[in-house]
């Protein structure tokens, strides 16, 4: 199973912790998208140059939602991840529209305005700071972000929250909650710590040679 991705962006992460929690050993072809030779490669798989890319036994799937939710629908041996429960999906659904829509869309506005060597506006750094506020607020209801177990909507929130920190060096302790989940989900997903480490050297060295 080969999977394509840009090791340093976190819609890439979220599938590799996945695919650890379920034990699925993924070959992991890290593409250098400022290279033309590896995107062209890319391009002959998927026109639409479009990372993170799966390629299973032949079927290419990219989009890391689509990715996701393909590995415990074809690979988990339970739906604890992906409840079938209609209700409990919903919520878990809303929690991944909400990490793409909204969490993580913030993030990468203040982060492309600092690599443009500027200032996110006040709006800007506003709205990121709601987006912070309603994750916490869904924390105050339950122990993790969508049901009262694990869920593919904790995992991919997780390498969010971590990029809030890692790339912006966002203060977490105003979101005790957060805090706290934070270690939960780390506790339960394997190699998580080592992953972590893994990607803070990938992104220190990313922001040396990109001089951000």
């Amino acid at each position: 199973m080969d999977y394509y991705c840009n090791f340093v962006s976190p819609p890439s992460q979220s599938v590799i912790l996945v695919a650890k929690k379920l034990g699925i050993k993924l070959n992991l072809r890290k593409m250098n998208i400022y290279d033309p030779v590896e995107m062209d490669t890319l391009s002959k798989l998927n026109p639409h140059h479009i990372l993170p890319m799966l390629v299973d036994n032949g079927t290419v799937v990219f989009e890391p939602c689509a990715i996701v939710l393909y590995l415990v629908e074809t690979y988990a041996t339970n739906d604890a991840l992906y409840p079938k429960d209609a209700l409990v999906r919903c919520v878990v659904n809303q929690r991944l529209f909400f990490d793409v829509g909204t969490l993580f869309k913030q993030i990468y506005e203040n982060v492309h305005v600092q690599m443009r060597n500027s200032q996110p506006s006040e709006k800007q750094v506003q709205r990121l700071q709601k987006a912070a506020d309603v994750l916490e607020s869904f924390l105050s209801e339950r122990s993790y972000t969508a049901a009262d177990q694990l869920t593919v909507a904790d995992i991919c929130l997780l390498v969010t929250v971590n990029a809030l920190t890692l790339w912006l060096g966002y203060e977490l302790a105003p979101y005790p909650r957060i805090r706290d989940w934070l270690g939960r989900v780390v506790a339960e997903l394997p190699g998580c710590a080592e992953f972590q480490r893994e990607v803070e050297d990938a992104t220190r060295a990313y922001v040396v040679n990109r001089k951000i």
